[in-house]
Formats: C-alpha cells, sequence, structure tokens
C-alpha cells in the first residue's frame, strides 16, 4: 500500500457529478489515500478552501477542472506566505484543459490523481499583470480572445476545444484587428494586431499552439503576434503554414508592457481583463507544481 500525503480536491462545481472521478477517488481512498473533497459555486471560493486547507495541514491542493480553475487556485496560493504554500497539483476536467495538456497531464484520472499527489514537486512560474491579476498559462488578446469569450457553453459542452474554432468561423464578421504597442527587453513593437499570446504556457483556445517554445520555468514569457496585415490572407497563411508566415512577430522577455489607444480586452486563462495599459511580468519560481517528469513545458 502507497504511503499518500494528504490532499484536498478543489473541484469545479460543473463536475461534481463526474462517476468516474468518483471511482477514482474511492479507489485511492481504498488505497489509503485521505482526499478532501470541496467544490466551488462562486468566485472566492477557492481561496477559502486553500485557507481551510491550511488548519487540515495538507502538502497538495489538487485543481479540479480546467485552465480557469487552475489560474483560479494558482493565484490564490501565491497570496500566501513562501513557507505556507501547498503544493499544486492537476485534474484536467475542464472543456480544453490547454495547460493540462501541453504539461502531459494524464487523462485518465486515477493516473492524473496519483500525479497530483505522488508526483515531484517542481517550481514553476506564474504571470502577473498591473502588479494584481496572475495567469499561469497564458495571456491571450485580439480576434482569439473575442471568440473564445463569446462561445456558448452548450457548444463547449459539446464539441470541446474544437468548439472555439467552429464559433469563429462563425463570427468571421467580427474579423478586425487591434491597434497597439508593445515593448519588452530589447524588443519593441507597433501596429495592429490580429491575435497576441503572452504564453508562460504554450497553447490555448482548445489546441492552438501560440507560443510554442515557452517554458514554464525560465523566468520567461514569450511573445507572438499575427499581425493583422491583409487579414484573411494573413489569418489563412498563420494557420496552415506558420512557419513560412510573414505575418508572425515573435519575442521574449521577462516583462512585456502593451499599450492599446482604444482599449482592448485580455484573457487571462478564462478571465478577462480589459484596460489600455497592460504591464505582464513572470513572477520566477513562485508556485511548486506536481507535474510529469518528462513534461515538455520544463527545461
Amino acid at each position: 500500500m502507497a504511503t499518500y500525503p494528504d490532499s484536498l480536491l478543489i473541484l469545479n462545481g460543473k463536475s461534481a457529478g463526474n462517476d468516474l472521478l468518483r471511482q477514482a477517488i474511492r479507489g485511492l481512498r481504498d488505497d489509503g489515500a485521505r482526499i478532501h473533497v470541496r467544490v466551488t459555486w462562486e468566485k472566492g471560493d477557492a481561496a477559502r478552501y486553500i485557507n481551510e486547507a491550511l488548519g487540515l495541514g495538507v502538502e497538495t491542493i489538487i485543481s479540479g477542472g480546467g485552465d480557469g480553475t487552475i489560474n483560479e487556485i494558482a493565484s490564490a496560493l501565491i497570496d500566501l506566505p513562501p513557507a505556507n504554500r501547498p503544493v499544486m497539483g492537476i485534474l484536467p476536467l475542464g472543456t480544453a484543459n490547454d495547460f493540462a495538456t501541453s504539461a502531459g497531464i494524464p487523462e485518465e484520472l486515477e493516473k492524473a490523481l496519483q500525479l497530483a499527489i505522488l508526483g515531484k514537486a517542481t517550481a514553476v512560474d506564474i504571470a502577473q499583470v498591473n502588479d494584481k491579476t496572475c495567469f499561469i498559462n497564458m495571456a491571450t488578446g485580439g480576434f482569439g480572445t473575442r471568440i473564445t469569450s463569446e462561445t456558448p457553453e452548450k457548444l463547449k459542452a459539446a464539441l470541446g476545444g474544437v468548439s472555439y474554432l467552429i464559433h469563429g468561423l462563425m463570427r468571421m464578421d467580427t474579423l478586425k484587428p487591434d491597434r497597439c504597442e508593445i515593448r519588452g527587453e530589447d524588443f519593441q513593437w507597433q501596429g495592429d494586431a490580429l491575435v497576441i499570446g503572452i504564453g508562460n504556457g504554450r497553447q490555448a483556445g482548445g489546441g492552438q499552439q501560440l507560443c510554442p517554445e515557452a517554458l514554464i520555468n525560465d523566468g520567461q514569457l514569450q511573445l507572438r503576434i499575427f499581425t493583422g496585415d491583409g487579414l484573411l490572407p494573413a489569418l489563412f497563411t498563420t494557420l496552415t503554414q506558420p512557419e513560412e508566415s510573414p505575418n508572425i512577430i515573435d519575442g521574449k522577455s521577462a516583462w512585456f508592457e502593451v499599450n492599446a489607444p482604444h482599449g482592448m480586452t485580455f484573457n487571462l486563462d478564462g478571465e478577462p481583463l480589459s484596460g489600455t495599459q497592460f504591464r505582464i511580468e513572470v513572477l520566477p519560481g513562485a508556485l511548486q507544481c506536481r507535474l510529469p517528469p518528462d513534461c515538455v513545458l520544463l527545461r
């Protein structure tokens, strides 16, 4: 029988009725694991449950949900003093699971649970926007952000990540770039951006590899801009032959500043943030996370 450290699973309410999850938890409990389970109902629940977990003395907080749930839990954890932060585990139960997929988290729930509880803890970066809002995976702006924020919940539930693409094709009438200026370390660009990805992780929007070289423990953020020059030709060339597209601008920096004279919205792992000025900077090694030993996001 394995020796399992105590853990607390914070479960997105949408997944509370998952029978396979119940079976997986029951199986590990029968093997000696002590897993506390709490279900979120509204924003702020995760932070409250994490404070409760400190009293229970658990070693691991498991995020049971999609990218938004992971981000909410990660953001609450870094608000704690470093000495008091439990390790974060991941149980992918969302629509797209972009961060979990790119990190190589197993889809089989029992294997994902075992990794979340027994996996080696690794220090990973998290990004902070305007000294307040955080994201662990990616900040996206432009046309892609409008699509992911507007895709109906029923469509996402029925089709998963491909729902974003289908809804995007239905909304081509909204295809327009955002005028902005972006600065970073040894980087400066100004123009019309169709899509902006600022990645700590690699993919967003249901599997789109916006920042394919990003690593989550290198103290850097990867930037990819899909410029709006030519709009439709630019979009299709970029999607079908990205390595040949003249409409891709790449950058890398520990911080980026975005200024948009007419305002724009960034999607921070599902959390929209609107404004005209954004400073996005990495917090190196701010969080301990249990990841696969062969995780491609680690250097």
